[in-house]
């Protein structure tokens, strides 16, 4: 297989673009720094379309290693014909692959094995011949054996059509034909599996065409039959597939006509139908996981890019009722300030004492933002805050945060090692400030599936669903950049090059020596050599070191091509640190741009970055973005009306829709048919997480906690 010419027509990419960048990724390069540092290399591919590339090329050289498993398996056979081996080399998919190599594959006992054992296998080539004078029945008498279990003639042919039946299931092409047929006009068909109601009733008598059933209904119905709810089966008319076999066995009238067709019937209902039964819904599943995967991996990629709220000093309540809502306070750097539990919630109602504690953290601290979980008792939590700050006199806003990850970041060994001397519980608080200063800084410290922004993720192939989000992690990681003198080992694990053992030897080498002064200096941290360091170093910020472009996305390897760029525009190093460059861009243009990187000996594209980088340096791409929604007052879902207008924040989008935080303490749904005023194909074309959107109320059901969001006309 040619897979370089494959890929370049798939991806409608060219071949030297897809050649280049197998090469650096079988060097090791990983895809943030392809994306970033070798664009010249690859035409400027971007990390999506780099991670679709390596994939897919995993894809093809496993279909070409399967390929050639099965080539060779049917040569020792000494089976293999011309025939075969094109049909082997044709092959696009494993299925195809398999589907050839299907009548070769070792089997487990059959009734078509036992046939052929019995010495029937000559009966089935009389049948399969066809012949106008010859009578099955009769020579089904030759076949007469007691001692091999054949009692008669009707066994005898009984035998032989078993043969056959296994035969034309075997058949590639039969197999291909029925399985597409199935894809486009079967029906999944579904019904109860017990009295008893639940979530999935509106599955207790269902059916709808698998051409058009939707991936998120695909793993309801799903999990409905995993927890023993639902009964599902695969319903399809049989004529044409019946048909299909016919031809594909009758070759005109003969004296052996009904028995092919016994045997072909025979075929589809018990072996052919069963299998491609499963495989049907096997793909089904796999599509509708892989929609979900992409869905879960946009909304994380647009919660961990939420702008971070900088300067601020934040105060973090894990609410509680029993217990009490635990306290953190966090400054402007996430460094922790002050803990304490305070009991404003039900059964103690403890409200005075706990203002009290509040208004000793704001004269002492200076606080700015509160962030309030949004678990057990955090509805009581947000209106004594908002009480709070309504009383306190200090211009002081809050916000409610997602509070998903926050126990299992708080009972991980990483929270132990960095707060030993906090219980679990005080550790969520110092979460929920973090996570409300700096999203990305602090929910990579969290497992990705745990974060609260997908659908049906416990239904997903873990293998394949950690490899998508932890991808998306890397590369906001790496897209952000990171500070090398403050960072988390476990924000470094993300960064290019740099796995758990090197972040955590880069911690040690930093509370052992001092802050880094300088990006060289990486190179003297146990485990990270020269080639760790090219994938690292551009990724790596440090604020106020010796060298100005540490601060900066330009990588070590073009330092003298940025040097010369500033020379040539008239600037300095200082005036990078300064920043004091604004104009540089329209200076190059003057010079020329081609002229400048030709003698700079860098692409176009890398000059373009590199003028970025000039003028903004230790520039945060998340700084562009809306700042997140804060509120000082409370609503409740009573205070709610049809038809008013309220602005919200949207925190997860999902295949029929998104759910809208709208400071009521219950999210709203706005289905997918109330997104706009137009047809809307997903959802996340016309929203994402984070966005700040203005709805309108629908209705409000408060027995069942609902509430039907609209953002037609209000665009």
């Amino acid at each position: 297989m040619d897979i370089i010419k494959a890929l370049s027509t798939e991806m409608a990419v060219q071949a030297w673009q897809v050649e280049n960048t197998i090469k650096l990724l079988d060097e090791g390069a990983t895809v943030p720094f392809i994306a970033r540092y070798r664009k010249e290399i690859t035409g400027s591919l971007d990390d999506a379309q780099l991670r679709d590339l390596s994939e897919r090329l995993a894809y093809l050289r496993n279909l070409d290693k399967r390929k050639q498993e099965v080539a060779a398996s049917i040569e020792a056979q000494e089976k293999m014909t011309d025939e075969i081996r094109a049909a082997i080399l044709r092959a696009a998919t494993l299925v195809e692959v398999e589907d050839i190599y299907r009548p070769y594959r070792p089997k487990r006992r059959t009734r078509a094995s036992m046939a052929r054992e019995r010495g029937l296998e000559p009966l089935a080539e009389i049948l399969l011949a066809q012949e106008s004078d010859v009578d099955p029945i009769i020579s089904a008498g030759d076949f007469i054996d007691e001692e091999k279990e054949v009692p008669d003639a009707d066994s005898a042919l009984a035998g032989a059509m078993d043969i056959i039946a296994e035969m034309v299931s075997d058949n590639a092409e039969i197999r291909g034909k029925l399985r597409l047929y199935l894809m486009k006009n079967g029906e999944i068909s579904t019904r109860a599996a017990t009295d008893e109601d639940s979530v999935y009733s509106m599955y207790y008598e269902y059916s709808e065409p698998c051409a058009s059933l939707p991936g998120h209904r695909i793993l309801a119905i799903n999990r409905g039959e995993k927890e023993d709810f639902l009964k599902v089966s695969l319903e399809a008319k049989d004529e044409w597939p019946l048909s299909v076999i016919t031809n594909s066995l009758v070759e005109g009238e003969s004296p052996s006509k009904q028995y092919l067709i016994a045997a072909g019937h025979d075929s589809y209902s018990r072996l052919i139908f069963p299998s491609l039964e499963n495989e049907v819904r096997n793909t089904l599943t796999e599509r509708a996981q892989e929609s979900a995967m992409e869905v879960f991996s946009k909304n994380l990629h647009q919660l961990l890019m939420q702008p971070p709220l900088r300067g601020r000093v934040v105060l973090g309540l894990d609410p509680a009722y029993r217990t009490g809502c635990k306290v953190a306070v966090v400054d402007e750097t996430g460094k922790v300030l002050d803990t304490a539990v305070i009991y404003p919630t039900p059964p103690q109602n403890r409200i005075e004492e706990a203002k009290r504690v509040l208004m000793g953290f704001v004269e002492r601290h200076g606080i700015d933002v509160v962030a309030i979980g949004n678990g057990t008792a955090s509805r009581e939590t947000e209106m004594f805050a908002a009480e709070f700050i309504a009383e306190c006199g200090r211009d002081i806003s809050y916000m409610v945060v997602s509070e998903a990850g926050a126990s299992v970041y708080s009972a991980s060994k990483l929270a132990a090692q960095e707060f030993p001397e906090f219980d679990v519980s005080l550790r969520s608080a110092v979460s929920i400030a973090r996570r409300m200063q700096d999203p990305l800084a602090e929910l990579c410290k969290i497992d990705p599936k745990a974060v609260g922004v997908g659908q049906y993720q416990h239904d997903m192939p873990k293998k394949q669903l950690d490899q998508s989000l932890l991808g998306v992690v890397e590369d906001c990681v790496n897209s952000v950049g990171v500070d090398l003198n403050t960072a988390s080992h476990s924000l470094l694990s993300y960064v290019s090059g740099i796995n758990a053992s090197i972040a955590k030897n880069i911690v040690g080498f930093r509370e052992e020596n001092g802050r880094f002064q300088g990006r060289p200096q990486l190179l003297k941290v146990p485990k990270l050599g020269k080639k760790a360091y090219e994938q690292c170093a551009g990724f790596l910020r440090i604020a106020d070191g010796k060298n100005a472009f540490d601060n900066t996305a330009v990588h070590p390897e073009s330092y003298d091509a940025a040097k010369l760029v500033l020379a040539e525009c008239g600037y300095t190093l200082e005036d990078v640190k300064s920043g004091a460059i604004t104009d540089i861009k329209t200076r190059v243009n003057k010079i020329g741009q081609k002229d400048l990187a030709e003698r700079a000996k860098i692409g176009l594209p890398t000059l373009e970055d590199i003028l970025t980088e000039l003028t903004k340096p230790g520039r945060d791409p998340r700084d562009s973005l809306p700042p997140p929604l804060l509120r000082t007052d409370v609503l409740s879902i009573s205070d709610l009306k049809p038809e008013m207008i309220l602005t919200g924040t949207v925190r997860n989008v999902i295949d029929f829709g998104a759910f809208i935080d709208i400071g009521v303490h219950q999210d709203g749904l706005v289905h997918i048919s109330q997104l706009a005023d137009r047809f809307v194909k997903h959802p996340l074309d016309v929203v994402a997480v984070g966005d700040i959107v203005r709805v309108k109320v629908l209705s409000i059901d408060e027995k069942k906690n609902r509430i039907a969001l609209s953002m037609k006309g209000l665009s």
